[in-house]
């Protein structure tokens, strides 16, 4: 391939990324950042079981598992659920500070700063796995680490596509796709002939969202086995992943 080929390619690259996350919204956008959203979150959350004993994506459970801990008297159960709790919720006030400053500074490019650090968050949480079966300190360290990017992705990707898509918890999403499937099921023969409006299911919302779903399965999957069979390093290649989402955005702000 010429030099000039190569360079079409990356300006097509560049470009399909930076509408992936263009503040001005898409479904094809939507749909294009949301399933390898979906996938890495999955992964993640399913890897980090293994990784390091707890799910860290869905906060209900944790907070929980927290009463429950306060109610039998285990008080570090108890601190290291509100450790969780706030490493979450500083993932997402760290992605609303830095898109807020990104649309003030580089507009139309603010949803790739929370995306890069995530990127190297989830690189430092592979370095630091190599610690973890040493010190119960970093493991607390690797489990706020997962915690705060889980915070962070959501956050992002909510902010991002107006709260119509969760990435990192399927909760909201097998919820819609339950009403969606409730109206698709819906019988209208005593609607039609009258002017009460007919109840029609999104057909698209709904392959969307079962598209999420499954990628969010499948990412659990194959996360589960990646740190299963090869360990903390398993983090690299999903860093890798949300990077050439996020990467050209971060490089252009880095090399105006």
């Amino acid at each position: 391939m010429k030099p000039t080929g190569y360079r079409h390619l990356a300006a097509r690259y560049s470009n399909l990324t930076a509408g992936m996350l263009a503040p001005e919204r898409t479904p094809l956008a939507d749909a294009w950042l949301g399933l390898p959203m979906t996938f890495i979150a999955g992964a993640t959350n399913a890897g980090g079981l293994l990784a390091v004993g707890q799910y860290t994506s869905h906060m209900s459970g944790i907070i929980s598992a927290a009463a429950d801990h306060a109610v039998l008297g285990s008080l570090d159960f108890v601190l290291a659920g509100a450790g969780a709790l706030l490493a979450f919720l500083g993932g997402a006030a760290t992605s609303a500070i830095l898109v807020n400053w990104g649309r003030l500074h580089h507009t139309g490019r603010e949803y790739s700063l929370p995306l890069t650090l995530e990127a190297l968050l989830l690189l430092a949480f592979g370095l630091l796995g190599v610690y973890t079966r040493h010190s119960e300190i970093v493991l607390g360290i690797e489990v706020a680490v997962l915690c705060f990017i889980m915070g962070l992705q959501n956050a992002t990707v909510t902010k991002l596509s107006g709260a119509k898509i969760r990435t990192t918890h399927m909760t909201g999403i097998v919820t819609d796709i339950g009403i969606e499937l409730g109206k698709l099921l819906y019988s209208n023969h005593r609607r039609r002939g009258t002017e009460r409006p007919l109840v029609l299911a999104d057909r698209e919302k709904l392959k969307l969202l079962s598209y999420f779903l499954g990628c969010f399965f499948f990412g659990g999957i194959v996360g589960a086995l990646g740190f299963n069979y090869v360990g903390f390093v398993f983090s690299v290649p999903l860093a890798l992943l949300v990077f050439a989402l996020a990467g050209p955005s971060a490089l252009r702000i880095l090399f105006r």
